[in-house]
């Protein structure tokens, strides 16, 4: 049983076939900027979103955010859940929005995988590309970064095991909210992250992480497209990550990078630091 048959949930569902998809849009339906679609990272969902959608709508933004298949509540989908088959999730989810494009793609950790795999398959439809503190395909040629992908998928399958047994509710309310969300986003995040189904289903898309990655690095991302980098943490503070996550925005004409002082992987999300975020989104689009 999903997490949407249990509770309440904000956004809708929408049908793809014989599956749904939960989306949250926010915003001005009249605004006249490309719409922003937002990619949770990894165990993440649509609710890690609630304050950047608050701040871009405060900007004049239209946005979405929406949970992958089989996480939140959104219903599983077919194997494998690489990058690809998230991709067409994607594609087929504006289309039955009725959103043309063009987008501008957000990716926050792994989801800046998907971002960049959409924007490299997407070329026409993408003005640009916002990594929050991302991922990027970078990260499996170093020495550690195969061995600690290996390693979080080997404790994602033991959390989906565990899960089943309702070990990770009580974990929900230590660890659940690390962005600092509040109210029903709060609430919502809680469930989520304590919930059975969300754990395999993140586990499934961790074990297609490098995949996912190869599919990423196929390409590189057009020079001509803006790419923001929003990194959390002082420059200084992980020179080696910094490097690697600069790498796109490095390869862009139109590049743009922030090292955001004190924030966290997760806080960077959250009323503290998410005007960050917004600002990488503005300077995508004044590439336009």
């Amino acid at each position: 049983m999903s997490v949407s048959q249990r509770a309440s949930f904000r956004g809708e569902r929408i049908e793809l076939g014989d599956r749904a998809l939960r989306v949250v849009r926010a915003g001005p339906a009249s605004s006249p900027h490309p719409v922003v679609v937002l990619e949770h990272g990894a165990f993440g969902c649509a609710a890690d979103w609630a304050v950047v959608q608050e701040r871009l709508a405060a900007k004049g933004f239209r946005s979405l955010a929406y949970d992958r298949a089989g996480l939140g509540h959104s219903d599983p989908g077919p194997a494998p859940r690489d990058g690809r088959a998230i991709v067409a999730d994607l594609a087929a989810l504006l289309r039955e929005l009725d959103e043309p494009g063009p987008y501008v793609l957000v990716g926050h950790s792994m989801g800046g995988l998907m971002a960049r795999l959409f924007a490299l398959t997407h070329p026409d439809r993408t003005v640009g590309v916002v990594l929050v503190d991302a991922v990027t395909p970078d990260i499996m040629k170093t020495a550690a970064g195969p061995g600690a992908v290996r390693a979080y998928g080997r404790a994602l399958r033991w959390v989906s095991r565990g899960a089943k047994f309702g070990i990770m509710r009580p974990v929900a309310y230590v660890a659940g909210n690390l962005i600092g969300l509040t109210g029903e986003a709060a609430l919502e995040k809680r469930r989520i992250y304590g919930a059975a189904p969300h754990a395999h289903g993140a586990a499934e898309e961790v074990a297609s992480w490098p995949t996912t990655s190869d599919q990423a690095a196929e390409a590189e991302l057009p020079a001509q497209m803006p790419v923001a980098v929003i990194t959390a943490g002082a420059e200084k503070s992980a020179p080696w990550l910094k490097a690697i996550q600069a790498i796109p925005a490095l390869a862009s004409r139109q590049g743009y990078i922030e090292h955001v002082a004190h924030a966290s992987h997760a806080s960077l999300l959250g009323s503290r630091f998410a005007d960050p975020i917004v600002r990488g989104v503005a300077h995508v689009l004044q590439g336009r």
